[in-house]
This record gives structure tokens, C-alpha cells and sequence, in this order.
């Protein structure tokens, strides 16, 4: 009897001496000797890239879906690698064969291995080459969904190319770092002394320990640091169709605390291009009001309690608690707030309202929710306090109703500025909140408290008597007519990336796949370890590229979210109507001009 290790040793000699009579195979073992393929790896690495191929909620290009598949093929052939080591580690030893197996495979000739490695490769190609051709189909299927133009076939064979080009350089770079282990390993063996046995694991540990430091302090400052200094060049350009206002409604104006020149790009386009008045009484038919728009720019002020201290004063100085509803708003990275949430609920008043908004970031959502999320909440919760202070000092009959407003990264920000339902019941009048991040600490109470036998998609809570979730108009009258005030609203389409990537699709599979799809989800979705993460992942970036209605966008949803909130009086669908024409003129202008 003879142990895998001696068969196997005894098996690289006979295939060596064979593998130097044939030219070909001399070429293949040139080519292994330089690329190293791990076939297992290779194996795992291919099912990887397939998994990676399949939908994801957006659809996405070929040279975008290589970058992803490629990503995920690196993982797969790290775990591939891994299993080959623990087999030959662990499993191999422990395993006699036969004599006359053994002898058999030595016997072998050394191209009917190389012939046998090669149809390894052969079939990984194939199958990949297969299933890019078709995720092309699966891509016309979520874009039919959704509404938008078909993605071109052509493409898609070349994602294998690319993803060949991504797995290839991150295994280069995982490369440098066995090689740097290695290098930390033997200095800890010859300088310091240790036995080899301990020093390779403490070089893992050290290089490990080494590079996490060096991410979460040198590197990561520096990166935020650059990009911050990159972002507020931006937040200093000032748009030629933002003009600075005149009216003393708006902050930015010359008897303003809050100076024009500190409001930032998003603060000065807000206070811009307000509806006047006269725009307003044209589309309700009535007389309007000037709305008061007060904004607080990072540079407004020197710190969050001063830069809230603005705030409150512009709302003093424009008299905004006297007005009918006065709207605390959250806004996300840059500072940006949505042009049609703001316009309709001016609209739906007569303009007998009063808009409060402060930027806390320079930086983009995407980059802020890594670097800034703790500033979103500290600004949502100081915010709401200090308004809701001075609000509660008012008798009760001369309050305006105290709305608040949130969308995406703002809506994290705004729920920080809450305990809980009791505390939103107890200071709030209504809530909207448009497209929360799966990280909200409320929304994930409220959805995991759900009542039994309701989707996670579409919820309901408590039977919807205080809080509803819709991703269409007729999902806010679910579950009865029954509605108590408060009213609290949360957004979410069953395709938006932002409401549903989580850590957690690492390795469980969670409910929005579990249960009924959306209508704009393709029933091809499936879950995957690991690779379903990275599939959604790679979503949130292009979450608002596809049509209204879907992913990010929520523009066509929200009047009827704010119609629900608010009651505004005398809002008919005739009105509901106009409103609709006027914000979708004022929308396509601003994609022009700003």
C-alpha cells in the first residue's frame, strides 16, 4: 500500500520526464510554470463568475457586469485555492490507494494529464463564454420590467475578457502579498528567532494587522482628505442659473444671517429656485404666499450646534413659525434636497410654507455613508431638537404643522433625530421618508416587527394605523382607511439597491428573495453566497440610471406620499394634476440649466 503523498511524489517524477519528450506539453508546463493556475481554484473561480451573471435588481452593461464578475471570480479562486490546500493538508494523508491504482496513474502518459488540465480550462471558457451570452437575455428582462431600451447583445462575450483582466491583476496583487508574508516571516525567523512553525502565521498576523491600520488611518484619512478637498472645490461652484434671491423668504438673500456665499453649490441652487408666489397662485388658482426657504451651509457657521444656530435664526427672522406647516428636512451628502419633494408640498399649501435644511458633508451620498453617517445623524437629531424646541414654546392652536423629510442618506439622518414611534407621535406631526438605506436603525425595527404572513417589500406594521410602506400610489390606503396621526410614510421600490444591500447577503438569504418578488425584480433573481452581495453592491452606484418608478427614483411617487402626510385642505385631483405638470416642467428645466 502506498500513501497519496509517495504516490504523488512518484506520480510529478514519471509526468516530468514524460512531459519533456512531447513539445506541447513542454508549452503547457511553460505556461503553468509562469501563470501558476490553480485548477480547483480555476473550477470554483468559473462557478463564481456564472453565479455573478445571473440578475441582480438593475440592469447593467457588459464592460460593468465584467468589472463585478470578475471581482467575484477572484474570491471563488481564492476559495478554490483554499480547498485544494485543506485537501492536500488535511484529507490527502489520511487516504491509502490501491497498488494497482497507483500504478496505474504512474503509468499514465504525461500528455493525457496535460490533455486532461487542458479540457479544465476548455470547459471553464466555454461555460463562461455561455453564460454571458446568456445574461444578455436576463438584461432585456429587467429592462422590460423597468420600462427602458433593451441592452445590446453584442457586448456581453466580451465581459469574459474583462473579468479575465480583473482576476488576473487582483491575483497579481494577492500574489505581493503571500510573497510579502513570506518575506515578514523569515525576518521574524532569522532576526527575532522564532521557529518557522509560529513565524508564518504571526507574518499573516502582522501584515494583516499592518494593513488595517494603515486603511483605517493613513490611508483612509488621506483618501477622505482628498476627496474632501476635491468635493468642496465643487461645493464652492455656483450654477449660472442660480441667482442669488432678493426676496427676504429665502436665506441667501441680502438681510439673510446665512450669506449666500456659505450656503454651498446644493444650498444656493435650494434657495434659487423656489416657486414665487405668482408661479404658485397660477397653478392652485388662489393667492399664494411667498414660501420661505432657509438653508445653512457648512461654511455658514463654524460647527453643528452654530451652523443649527443659523437655522433657527433665518426661521426667526422669516417669521416661518407663523406659517401654515413648517418642514424639517435631512439632506444628503452635498446638501442636496429633492426639487419635487420641496416644490409639492409648497405647491399643496398655497405657499404657506416654511422649508429648513442644513449640509453636514461635502462629500457625495455614496462616500458619506462610509466616512459621514455619524455627522447625518448628530445634524438630523440637532436640527429637529433645536426646531421642535422653539416650535413646542408656541400655543398649541398658532403651531404650524411640523413635517419632517428625508430621502436616502437624509433619511438616516432625520431618524436620528427619534427614540422611536412613541417619541415621532409625541413631536412629529407627519413623516416622509423616501428610499431608507437597509442600515436605518427604525426602518429595520418597523420591517422585522412586521405582521405575520406580509412581505418584506411591502409591510405592513401594527395594521398600518401609524406607519405604511408603498412602492406605488394605492399601497398608501393598505391595509384600511383607518390612518391615526401621525402619519409616517417610508418609500421603497422592490428594486431600489440602496433599501436592500446589507452585509447580512454575505450569507443569508434574506426575505425580499425569499418571498414574493417585486414586479420590477426579475423571478430569475436567485441568492448566492458571497457573490449576491457584490451582485447588489454593485447596483448602488447606478441605483438612479434606470427609468421613474424603479431603483432610486421616486419622483413620480412622492406627491401622493406627501398628499398622504400632509391632508393638505381643498386638494383635489384636479389640483393633484396641475401640480404634477408643473413639477415635471420644473424638473426637466432644472436637468437643463443646473
Amino acid at each position: 500500500m502506498t500513501t497519496e503523498g509517495t504516490g504523488s511524489t512518484s506520480l510529478s517524477a514519471v509526468r516530468e520526464n514524460r512531459a519533456h519528450n512531447n513539445l506541447f506539453v513542454r508549452g503547457i508546463h511553460l505556461v503553468e510554470r509562469f501563470f501558476h493556475p490553480n485548477y480547483v481554484g480555476l473550477i470554483v473561480a468559473t462557478m463564481f463568475f456564472g453565479l455573478s451573471l445571473t440578475p441582480s435588481l438593475l440592469p447593467r452593461d457588459w464592460f460593468f457586469q465584467g468589472l463585478i464578475s470578475g471581482i467575484n471570480a477572484t474570491i471563488g479562486y481564492g476559495l478554490g485555492c483554499a480547498l485544494a490546500w485543506a485537501w492536500r493538508k488535511w484529507i490527502a494523508p489520511r487516504i491509502t490507494w490501491p497498488d494497482q491504482v497507483a500504478s496505474a496513474w504512474i503509468r499514465r502518459p504525461g500528455w493525457v494529464l496535460v490533455a486532461g488540465r487542458g479540457a479544465i480550462v476548455l470547459a471553464c471558457l466555454v461555460f463562461a463564454v455561455g453564460m454571458s451570452i446568456k445574461s444578455s437575455t436576463w438584461q432585456r428582462q429587467i429592462t422590460d420590467l423597468m420600462g427602458m431600451a433593451p441592452v445590446s447583445d453584442a457586448g456581453y462575450p466580451r465581459t469574459v475578457l474583462i473579468g479575465a483582466v480583473v482576476v488576473g491583476l487582483l491575483i497579481w496583487i494577492s500574489r505581493l502579498v503571500v510573497r510579502l508574508v513570506r518575506a515578514v516571516a523569515r525576518a521574524l525567523n532569522q532576526w527575532v528567532r522564532i521557529p518557522a512553525a509560529f513565524a508564518r502565521p504571526l507574518g499573516v498576523i502582522v501584515v494583516v494587522v499592518a494593513a488595517a491600520m494603515l486603511f483605517n488611518g493613513v490611508l483612509a484619512k488621506s483618501f477622505f482628505a482628498v476627496a474632501n478637498s476635491a468635493f468642496s472645490a465643487r461645493n464652492s461652484h455656483t450654477s449660472a442659473n442660480a441667482v442669488q434671491p432678493t426676496l427676504p423668504e429665502r436665506s441667501g438673500s441680502p438681510g439673510s444671517l446665512a450669506e449666500w456665499d456659505t450656503l454651498g453649490s446644493e444650498g444656493r441652487w435650494f434657495v434659487a429656485n423656489a416657486p414665487t408666489a405668482l408661479a404658485i397662485g397660477q397653478v392652485t388658482g388662489k393667492p399664494a404666499r411667498e414660501p420661505i426657504r432657509v438653508y445653512a451651509g457648512l461654511e455658514s457657521a463654524d460647527g453643528v450646534e452654530a451652523q443649527t444656530d443659523v437655522a433657527i435664526a433665518e426661521l426667526e427672522r422669516t417669521k416661518a413659525f407663523e406659517r401654515k406647516v413648517l418642514v424639517v428636512i435631512s439632506t444628503t451628502g452635498t446638501g442636496w434636497v429633492d426639487t419635487i419633494s420641496a416644490q409639492t408640498i409648497e405647491l399643496m399649501f398655497g405657499g404657506d410654507t416654511a422649508l429648513v435644511a442644513t449640509q453636514y458633508s461635502y462629500l457625495p451620498s455614496a462616500l458619506s455613508f462610509l466616512s459621514d453617517r455619524d455627522k447625518s445623524m448628530t445634524m438630523g437629531r440637532t436640527l429637529f431638537d433645536k426646531v421642535y424646541d422653539r416650535w413646542s414654546t408656541l400655543p398649541e392652536n398658532a403651531r404650524p404643522k411640523l413635517l419632517v423629510y428625508g430621502e436616502s442618506l437624509g433619511s438616516q439622518g432625520s431618524e436620528g433625530a427619534f427614540s422611536g414611534l412613541a417619541d415621532i407621535r409625541n413631536r412629529a406631526d407627519g413623516v416622509l421618508w423616501v428610499g431608507p438605506p437597509n442600515s436605518n436603525r427604525l426602518w429595520s425595527e418597523f420591517v422585522a416587527r412586521r405582521d405575520p404572513g406580509t412581505d418584506e417589500i411591502t409591510p405592513i406594521y401594527a395594521d398600518g394605523m401609524s406607519v405604511r410602506f408603498a412602492a406605488n400610489p394605492d399601497q398608501l390606503a393598505v391595509p384600511s382607511p383607518i390612518w391615526n396621526n401621525p402619519r409616517i410614510v417610508y418609500l421603497q421600490h422592490a428594486s431600489d439597491p440602496v433599501v436592500w444591500w446589507s452585509p447580512d447577503l454575505l450569507f443569508a438569504r434574506p426575505d425580499w428573495l425569499r418571498d414574493k418578488r417585486g414586479p420590477d425584480v426579475s423571478p430569475e433573481m436567485s441568492w448566492f453566497p458571497i457573490v449576491t452581495f457584490w451582485q447588489v453592491a454593485a447596483d448602488l452606484p447606478r441605483a438612479q440610471t434606470v427609468s421613474d418608478g424603479h431603483g432610486h427614483n421616486y419622483g413620480n411617487l412622492v406627491p401622493d406620499a406627501w398628499a398622504a402626510v400632509a391632508q393638505p385642505p381643498d386638494y383635489t385631483p384636479e389640483l393633484a394634476a396641475r401640480i404634477a405638470v408643473f413639477v415635471e416642467e420644473s424638473m426637466a428645466t432644472e436637468r437643463q440649466l443646473k
